[in-house]
């Protein structure tokens, strides 16, 4: 237990010491006196409009999920699905990435819906939300190319290019290796199959593996697709808006189109995908640094890192706030099981929290 709580402190203070230094990076050579100067000019009513829009995207989300987990013969209270995709998000300030394996977690301790099955629904949910933020990006090329082609080969496309073609470049031996193990494994199996199939491990495996599958598969019996593709479209309509508005809450950027507020949305985006605590340090510098290069004309470095820690602290503030809240609102009722079936469910070895 000590050696386990050990390993998770030392992942915490590692990916923080990341978010740290990238936030160090962003500020270094700024003069930290300026920016508490242009904290004091900006107008904190925009901030509270696009708090309002995070949290309208926050029950679009939430409600969406329930769409994708309603073909898994469950039906939990929108009030559960809510909670849990919060206390995901406040996970996600102590390890990068973990909210969604949490909301997974705490909606199946609830509701006593398997978590494995959940993860396959939260897959394709960053599935779909991978694919609307390539398509964004893909409209800026494609139709603002001359104004933000510039920044965007030299900081994002370059350099993932470039990490790619290392990648296979320096692994093609660890690609053999595993296609090596990959087919060692299979004729083991086939081998041992019936020595395998009898092993409790192997049988808890698998289990999980088909419930993942079962929740991917939910893409495909989903009744309500068109409710699912409207409010995938809402959730990004939302924040773009959510973004933007925050614009005019600085004289100096409050100039900026709705088009410039789409590649504000893709450049954060991409920070906020950062493996690090809630994007911290990764935001902050491609965010300041974007609109220092693209609006060099009238946007300072300093005014950018006033635009990017009021985005991100107030958003930050926003979830970690709702988190909490959720929490206690969540587990404060009683541990029966609230869910509503829609018929009843296969029953299966799936794993559950």
């Amino acid at each position: 237990m000590r050696q386990q709580l050990l390993i998770k402190l030392l992942k915490f203070t590692g990916f923080f010491a990341i978010g740290i230094l990238l936030l160090y990076f962003a500020f270094q050579g700024i003069s930290l006196e300026k920016i508490f100067s242009h904290l004091k000019s900006v107008n904190y009513s925009w901030i509270l409009l696009s708090l309002f829009f995070a949290f309208i995207a926050y029950l679009s989300r939430a409600y969406r999920w329930n769409l994708i987990i309603e073909p898994l013969n469950y039906k939990p209270p929108f009030s559960s699905t809510f909670y849990s995709l919060m206390i995901g998000y406040l996970a996600n300030f102590a390890f990068p990435r973990i909210g969604e394996i949490t909301r997974c977690a705490t909606l199946s301790k609830k509701e006593k819906i398997p978590v494995d099955k959940l993860l396959g629904t939260v897959i394709i949910e960053r599935a779909i939300d991978f694919l609307s933020l390539f398509m964004l990006l893909l409209f800026l090329l494609i139709f603002r190319l001359e104004k933000f082609g510039s920044f965007l080969d030299n900081n994002i496309l370059k350099p993932l290019s470039e990490k790619i073609t290392e990648t296979f470049a320096l692994s093609w031996i660890i690609w053999i290796l595993l296609l090596a193990l990959l087919i060692s494994g299979i004729a083991s199996y086939f081998v041992f199959r019936e020595k395998l199939s009898s092993m409790k491990a192997v049988v808890k495996l698998k289990n999980i593996v088909k419930g993942i599958i079962d929740g991917l598969k939910t893409i495909y019996k989903m009744k309500r697709r068109w409710e699912f593709l409207f409010h995938t479209v809402f959730i990004w309509m939302i924040y773009l808006l959510m973004t933007w508005v925050v614009v005019f809450s600085i004289p100096s950027t409050s100039n900026l189109t709705i088009i410039d507020g789409i590649f504000i949305l893709v450049i954060g985006g991409l920070g906020m995908s950062a493996p690090v605590q809630g994007g911290i340090g990764a935001f902050h510098w491609i965010v300041s640094r974007g609109l220092a290069t693209v609006y060099a004309n009238f946007i300072s470095l300093e005014d950018g890192l006033v635009f990017a820690t009021i985005s991100h602290e107030s958003q930050a503030i926003l979830a970690i706030s709702l988190g909490i809240l959720s929490f206690f609102l969540l587990f404060k009722r009683n541990k029966t099981n609230n869910s509503r079936f829609i018929r009843e469910p296969d029953k299966d070895k799936s794993l559950k929290v």
